[in-house]
């Protein structure tokens, strides 16, 4: 429940910042990779946000 939770508050952080509430409006940045090979598949991803020399990056 508390992983539930953090990730929540950051979304609502990426919101709040991509929206312009804050200033000027930040470009979200995504990421999305799937990998095939001889054990499986997996699949992966990530949001990120960056404001000068600032930036925050949350998944795989």
């Amino acid at each position: 429940m508390r992983i539930l939770r953090v990730l929540q508050l950051i979304a609502v952080g990426f919101v709040l910042a991509a929206c312009g509430a804050d200033g000027e409006p930040i470009q979200p940045t995504m990421n999305a990779t799937v990998g095939v090979g001889s054990s499986g598949t997996h699949v992966g991803g990530g949001i990120g946000l960056r404001r000068g020399g600032l930036g925050i990056y949350v998944g795989r």
